[in-house]
Protein backbone atom coordinates (compact mmCIF):
# COMPACT_ATOMS: atom_id res chain seq x y z
CA UNK A 1 0.00 0.00 0.00
CA UNK A 2 1.40 3.30 -1.03
CA UNK A 3 0.51 6.71 0.36
CA UNK A 4 1.05 10.21 -1.01
CA UNK A 5 0.87 13.63 0.65
CA UNK A 6 0.20 16.86 -1.16
CA UNK A 7 1.85 19.14 1.43
CA UNK A 8 5.22 17.56 0.96
CA UNK A 9 6.92 14.66 -0.60
CA UNK A 10 5.94 11.68 1.46
CA UNK A 11 6.11 8.15 0.20
CA UNK A 12 5.50 5.01 2.19
CA UNK A 13 5.53 1.43 0.96
CA UNK A 14 4.70 -1.79 2.68
CA UNK A 15 6.04 -5.06 1.26
CA UNK A 16 4.66 -8.25 2.72
CA UNK A 17 6.44 -10.63 0.33
CA UNK A 18 9.25 -12.93 1.47
CA UNK A 19 9.62 -15.70 4.01
CA UNK A 20 10.97 -13.46 6.74
CA UNK A 21 7.60 -11.78 7.31
CA UNK A 22 6.60 -8.18 6.68
CA UNK A 23 9.33 -5.99 5.46
CA UNK A 24 9.05 -2.28 6.22
CA UNK A 25 10.82 0.16 3.97
CA UNK A 26 10.21 3.86 4.37
CA UNK A 27 11.41 6.44 1.93
CA UNK A 28 10.72 10.01 2.80
CA UNK A 29 11.64 13.25 1.30
CA UNK A 30 10.70 16.64 2.64
CA UNK A 31 11.46 20.17 1.83
CA UNK A 32 14.19 20.10 4.47
CA UNK A 33 16.08 17.32 2.62
CA UNK A 34 18.83 18.90 0.64
CA UNK A 35 19.56 15.96 -1.64
CA UNK A 36 16.37 14.07 -1.16
CA UNK A 37 18.33 10.92 -0.22
CA UNK A 38 16.11 8.08 0.98
CA UNK A 39 16.73 6.22 4.17
CA UNK A 40 15.64 2.96 5.74
CA UNK A 41 14.51 2.25 9.21
CA UNK A 42 16.95 0.62 11.69
CA UNK A 43 15.14 -2.75 11.59
CA UNK A 44 15.39 -2.94 7.83
CA UNK A 45 19.13 -2.03 7.87
CA UNK A 46 20.00 -4.76 10.39
CA UNK A 47 17.95 -7.33 8.42
CA UNK A 48 19.65 -6.35 5.17
CA UNK A 49 23.04 -7.00 6.73
CA UNK A 50 22.05 -10.64 7.35
CA UNK A 51 20.31 -11.40 4.05
CA UNK A 52 22.10 -13.55 1.51
CA UNK A 53 20.24 -12.19 -1.56
CA UNK A 54 20.49 -9.10 -3.59
CA UNK A 55 17.83 -6.35 -3.15
CA UNK A 56 16.88 -3.58 -5.49
CA UNK A 57 16.57 0.02 -4.40
CA UNK A 58 13.74 2.20 -5.70
CA UNK A 59 16.19 3.73 -8.15
CA UNK A 60 16.88 0.30 -9.71
CA UNK A 61 20.35 -0.05 -8.17
CA UNK A 62 21.47 -3.49 -7.02
CA UNK A 63 22.51 -3.73 -3.38
CA UNK A 64 24.89 -6.62 -2.57
CA UNK A 65 24.66 -8.34 0.76
CA UNK A 66 27.51 -7.36 3.17
CA UNK A 67 28.49 -10.96 3.96
CA UNK A 68 28.94 -11.68 0.23
CA UNK A 69 31.09 -8.59 -0.10
CA UNK A 70 33.26 -9.68 2.82
CA UNK A 71 33.53 -13.17 1.36
CA UNK A 72 34.58 -11.85 -2.04
CA UNK A 73 37.07 -9.53 -0.30
CA UNK A 74 38.64 -12.44 1.57
CA UNK A 75 38.97 -14.47 -1.60
CA UNK A 76 41.15 -11.80 -3.18
CA UNK A 77 44.13 -12.98 -1.05
CA UNK A 78 44.05 -16.56 -2.30
CA UNK A 79 45.61 -15.87 -5.72
CA UNK A 80 48.47 -13.98 -4.05
CA UNK A 81 49.24 -16.89 -1.71
CA UNK A 82 49.06 -19.36 -4.54
CA UNK A 83 51.32 -17.25 -6.68
CA UNK A 84 53.91 -16.98 -3.87
CA UNK A 85 53.95 -20.73 -3.31
CA UNK A 86 54.21 -21.37 -7.02
CA UNK A 87 57.08 -18.91 -7.36
CA UNK A 88 59.01 -20.63 -4.53
CA UNK A 89 58.43 -24.03 -6.09
CA UNK A 90 59.65 -22.79 -9.43
CA UNK A 91 62.79 -21.35 -7.83
CA UNK A 92 63.57 -24.61 -6.01
CA UNK A 93 63.06 -26.66 -9.16
CA UNK A 94 65.47 -24.57 -11.24
CA UNK A 95 68.37 -26.53 -12.66
CA UNK A 96 71.63 -25.18 -11.19
CA UNK A 97 74.27 -27.52 -12.57
CA UNK A 98 73.74 -30.41 -14.90
CA UNK A 99 70.79 -32.38 -13.60
CA UNK A 100 70.99 -30.93 -10.11
CA UNK A 101 68.16 -28.71 -9.03
CA UNK A 102 68.35 -25.97 -6.43
CA UNK A 103 66.63 -27.99 -3.68
CA UNK A 104 69.08 -30.84 -4.26
CA UNK A 105 72.01 -28.46 -3.81
CA UNK A 106 70.53 -27.11 -0.57
CA UNK A 107 70.00 -30.59 0.88
CA UNK A 108 73.49 -31.72 -0.19
CA UNK A 109 75.08 -28.65 1.39
CA UNK A 110 73.28 -29.27 4.68
CA UNK A 111 74.34 -32.92 4.76
CA UNK A 112 77.93 -31.97 3.92
CA UNK A 113 78.10 -29.50 6.82
CA UNK A 114 76.64 -32.08 9.18
CA UNK A 115 79.17 -34.70 8.05
CA UNK A 116 82.08 -32.28 8.54
CA UNK A 117 80.94 -31.52 12.10
CA UNK A 118 80.61 -35.22 13.01
CA UNK A 119 84.01 -36.09 11.50
CA UNK A 120 85.65 -33.18 13.35
CA UNK A 121 84.22 -34.32 16.69
CA UNK A 122 85.40 -37.90 16.10
CA UNK A 123 88.91 -36.79 15.15
CA UNK A 124 89.16 -34.50 18.16
CA UNK A 125 88.14 -37.29 20.52
CA UNK A 126 90.74 -39.64 18.97
CA UNK A 127 93.64 -37.22 18.62
CA UNK A 128 93.15 -35.29 21.87
CA UNK A 129 95.10 -36.63 24.83
CA UNK A 130 94.90 -35.39 28.38
CA UNK A 131 98.20 -33.90 29.48
CA UNK A 132 97.77 -35.54 32.86
CA UNK A 133 97.93 -38.95 31.17
CA UNK A 134 101.37 -38.20 29.73
CA UNK A 135 103.84 -39.18 32.43
CA UNK A 136 106.97 -41.26 32.68
CA UNK A 137 106.64 -44.02 35.30
CA UNK A 138 110.43 -44.36 35.43
CA UNK A 139 110.59 -40.99 37.20
CA UNK A 140 108.48 -42.28 40.10
CA UNK A 141 111.24 -43.45 42.45
CA UNK A 142 110.31 -42.19 45.91
CA UNK A 143 108.29 -44.79 47.90
CA UNK A 144 105.35 -43.77 50.01
CA UNK A 145 103.62 -46.50 52.07
CA UNK A 146 100.65 -47.01 54.38
CA UNK A 147 99.66 -49.91 56.59
CA UNK A 148 96.50 -50.78 58.47
CA UNK A 149 93.85 -53.41 59.02
CA UNK A 150 90.19 -54.27 58.35
CA UNK A 151 87.77 -56.94 59.49
CA UNK A 152 86.04 -59.66 57.47
CA UNK A 153 82.91 -60.37 59.56
CA UNK A 154 81.61 -63.17 57.30
CA UNK A 155 84.71 -65.33 57.79
CA UNK A 156 85.54 -67.65 60.68
CA UNK A 157 89.13 -67.66 61.82
CA UNK A 158 90.94 -71.00 61.51
CA UNK A 159 94.41 -72.19 62.33
CA UNK A 160 95.28 -72.35 58.64
CA UNK A 161 94.69 -68.60 58.30
CA UNK A 162 97.19 -67.97 61.05
CA UNK A 163 99.87 -69.67 58.95
CA UNK A 164 100.82 -67.38 56.08
CA UNK A 165 102.18 -70.24 54.00
CA UNK A 166 98.99 -72.32 54.13
CA UNK A 167 96.88 -72.76 51.04
CA UNK A 168 93.79 -71.16 52.59
CA UNK A 169 95.77 -68.16 53.81
CA UNK A 170 97.47 -67.63 50.46
CA UNK A 171 94.21 -67.92 48.52
CA UNK A 172 92.43 -65.40 50.74
CA UNK A 173 95.41 -63.02 50.69
CA UNK A 174 95.65 -63.17 46.87
CA UNK A 175 91.96 -62.39 46.51
CA UNK A 176 92.13 -59.40 48.87
CA UNK A 177 95.33 -58.08 47.28
CA UNK A 178 93.72 -58.17 43.85
CA UNK A 179 90.70 -56.36 45.23
CA UNK A 180 92.78 -53.54 46.74
CA UNK A 181 95.00 -53.24 43.65
CA UNK A 182 91.98 -52.92 41.38
CA UNK A 183 90.55 -50.27 43.68
CA UNK A 184 93.59 -47.97 43.61
CA UNK A 185 94.58 -48.55 39.97
CA UNK A 186 91.11 -47.42 38.88
CA UNK A 187 91.36 -44.23 40.94
CA UNK A 188 91.85 -41.16 38.67
CA UNK A 189 93.91 -39.39 41.34
CA UNK A 190 95.99 -42.26 42.73
CA UNK A 191 96.20 -44.78 39.89
CA UNK A 192 99.47 -43.56 38.38
CA UNK A 193 101.28 -43.61 41.73
CA UNK A 194 100.05 -46.97 42.99
CA UNK A 195 102.52 -49.86 43.07
CA UNK A 196 101.16 -52.80 45.07
CA UNK A 197 98.89 -53.99 47.89
CA UNK A 198 100.01 -56.73 50.25
CA UNK A 199 98.15 -58.71 52.91
CA UNK A 200 100.73 -59.43 55.59
CA UNK A 201 98.76 -61.49 58.11
CA UNK A 202 95.37 -62.66 59.39
CA UNK A 203 94.33 -62.40 63.03
CA UNK A 204 91.41 -63.42 65.22
CA UNK A 205 88.32 -61.23 65.65
CA UNK A 206 86.13 -62.87 63.04
CA UNK A 207 89.04 -62.40 60.68
CA UNK A 208 91.24 -59.30 60.82
CA UNK A 209 93.52 -58.72 57.84
CA UNK A 210 96.68 -56.61 58.09
CA UNK A 211 97.59 -54.86 54.83
CA UNK A 212 100.22 -52.62 53.32
CA UNK A 213 99.88 -50.16 50.41
CA UNK A 214 102.87 -48.86 48.45
CA UNK A 215 102.96 -45.81 46.16
CA UNK A 216 105.84 -44.17 44.25
CA UNK A 217 106.28 -40.46 43.61
CA UNK A 218 108.56 -38.34 41.39
CA UNK A 219 111.28 -36.54 43.30
CA UNK A 220 110.39 -33.01 42.17
CA UNK A 221 106.76 -33.25 43.40
CA UNK A 222 107.06 -35.43 46.47
CA UNK A 223 106.38 -32.70 49.03
CA UNK A 224 103.19 -31.58 47.31
CA UNK A 225 102.02 -35.16 46.76
CA UNK A 226 102.63 -36.12 50.41
CA UNK A 227 100.50 -33.22 51.61
CA UNK A 228 97.65 -33.45 49.09
CA UNK A 229 97.27 -36.29 46.58
CA UNK A 230 98.99 -39.02 48.56
CA UNK A 231 98.11 -37.78 51.99
CA UNK A 232 96.74 -40.22 54.54
CA UNK A 233 93.27 -38.60 54.31
CA UNK A 234 93.08 -39.01 50.53
CA UNK A 235 94.24 -42.64 50.45
CA UNK A 236 92.02 -43.55 53.40
CA UNK A 237 88.89 -41.85 51.98
CA UNK A 238 89.26 -43.60 48.62
CA UNK A 239 89.41 -46.97 50.39
CA UNK A 240 86.52 -46.19 52.74
CA UNK A 241 84.26 -44.91 49.95
CA UNK A 242 84.90 -48.11 48.05
CA UNK A 243 83.84 -50.15 51.08
CA UNK A 244 80.63 -48.15 51.53
CA UNK A 245 79.77 -48.69 47.86
CA UNK A 246 80.13 -52.45 48.08
CA UNK A 247 77.17 -54.78 48.43
CA UNK A 248 75.52 -55.53 51.77
CA UNK A 249 77.05 -58.21 54.04
CA UNK A 250 74.56 -60.86 53.00
CA UNK A 251 75.18 -60.22 49.28
CA UNK A 252 78.98 -59.86 49.30
CA UNK A 253 79.61 -63.28 50.80
CA UNK A 254 82.86 -64.15 52.51
CA UNK A 255 84.80 -61.21 51.05
CA UNK A 256 82.71 -58.47 52.68
CA UNK A 257 84.87 -55.86 54.47
CA UNK A 258 83.36 -53.91 57.35
CA UNK A 259 83.87 -50.17 56.53
CA UNK A 260 83.80 -49.19 60.19
CA UNK A 261 86.72 -51.48 60.97
CA UNK A 262 89.07 -49.84 58.46
CA UNK A 263 92.29 -48.47 59.97
CA UNK A 264 95.16 -46.78 58.14
CA UNK A 265 98.36 -45.04 59.10
CA UNK A 266 101.41 -43.65 57.30
CA UNK A 267 104.24 -46.14 57.40
CA UNK A 268 107.48 -44.58 58.59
Amino acid sequence: MDGLSTNGIHMQRFDTSGSDGPYLSREQGTADDVDGAPYRTLAASERDGLLSVQTSSPNGEVVVHAAEAQSSLGNTYTPRKNSSVGRIQRELNKVVCGRFKLWMVIVFTFLLILAVIIISLVLCSVIYKDEDDNFDPSLFKVPHSFNGSFRLPNLVFTEQLSTRSSEESQALAAHLQEKLAGLYRSSPALGRYFSEAEISAFRKGSVIADYQLTFFMPEEQQDQLRNVTLSREMVYNVFRQFLYDQEQPGESGRMYIDPVSLNMALRP
